[in-house]
């Protein structure tokens, strides 16, 4: 049995190449409960996502969760499901065509590929992918604004853990977090200043981002500060008051107690302080998905206007516009300085 891959059709003299790895969480394959119960047995059996006792965990994951939530998750996604399939994978595809469209006028022999943390196409295919293109330098981007542990962490670890079945190991670069950087903080004012264009400056704006157990904050993970350090940038940027922004957090998942204040309770409770207009954006998104589709656009919407809301409006995520797509490319050629790209 052959333990580690080696490269079969390396012909000596060849030029080495930089490959470039774009990630993503990922999608089901199809909107229905076989697709989800598949998707969601990946993502929630991986460790850095529950920080649960395996065994434990794996019998309320197989016993409970995955006999009800799929056909639950089935139903939202089929309503954000769209003739190109999955969002959040076609505005993946169109993420990074434009990014290669940007940094090809310059460097046209760096490698792309797209792979996805849970479902396809798989970071593993993906990283076949470059290693049958030969790339010797690789520069691993998870689009994830701020670190977290369940998130780019968990990119780190599934990256790593395919790169330790290969005989040929390029040389290794990984991004863990931009939110600090000047032209993305530019790019989320500049839409937010866009749509208020169109739609007309509301009471408050709200900043929600994904949330994570507590207990993830006081064992040392950094992503609550980011977050809350992103909306400051954001609200200094445009001068903002203090008064009309605030940050809450999304998709509580289970009974323990995650990152308050919750967006969901808070869109319950605003009407009745006297704001009935607001706007929401998800700045931990770097592209349109469920959570922010079907959960922040529709779900709870419905919360706000119940509860005595009169104008809410869903402001979308970065996704392919311009300003966002040069930034991308920036960032990656910052960070490949000193690696030969010619």
């Amino acid at each position: 049995m052959v333990k580690f891959v080696g490269e079969k059709n390396y012909e000596h003299g060849s030029k080495d190449k930089t490959g470039v790895l774009i990630t993503n969480l990922g999608t089901p394959d199809a909107p229905d409960a076989k697709s989800l119960r598949k998707y969601l047995n990946q993502f929630l059996s991986d460790p850095r996502v529950i920080e649960i006792p395996k065994f434990l965990w794996q019998i309320i994951l197989k016993g409970i969760i995955l006999q009800v939530r799929p056909r639950k998750s089935a139903a939202n996604y089929k309503k954000i499901w769209t003739d190109k399939g999955s969002p959040l994978l076609d505005i993946s595809k169109k993420q990074i065509e434009g990014v290669k469209k940007v940094i090809s006028l310059k460097y046209p022999n760096i490698e792309f590929a797209l792979g996805m943390r849970y479902g396809n196409p798989s970071i593993e295919s993906a990283l076949k992918d470059l290693q049958k293109r030969q790339v010797r330098r690789l520069l691993v981007l998870p689009l994830y604004p701020q670190y977290c542990a369940a998130t780019t962490g968990s990119t780190f670890d599934e990256v790593t853990n395919i790169l330790q079945t290969w005989r040929w190991i390029p040389e290794l670069r990984f991004i863990n977090q931009y939110f600090e950087e000047e032209e993305y903080i530019d790019a989320l004012a500049t839409s937010i200043k866009n749509f208020w264009e169109k739609y007309e400056k509301p009471q408050k704006i709200v900043f929600s981002y994904h949330g994570i157990p507590k207990k993830y904050l006081t064992n040392g993970d950094p992503y609550h500060c980011f977050c809350l350090k992103t909306t400051r940038l954001v609200k200094e940027k445009m001068n903002i008051a203090d008064e009309e922004i605030i940050t809450t957090f999304q998709s509580r998942f289970g009974r323990a107690e995650w990152l308050k204040p919750y967006t969901a309770e808070t869109l319950k409770e605003l009407p009745s302080q006297g704001v009935k207009d607001i706007h929401i954006i998800s700045p931990g998104f770097s592209a349109d998905c469920l959570e922010t589709l079907e959960e922040l656009e529709e779900e709870n919407r419905e919360y706000f206007i119940e509860a005595g809301g009169e104008k809410y409006k869903y402001i979308p995520c970065l996704n392919d516009n311009e300003k966002h797509l040069k930034f991308i490319s920036k960032l990656i050629l910052k960070h490949t300085q000193g690696w030969n790209i010619q």
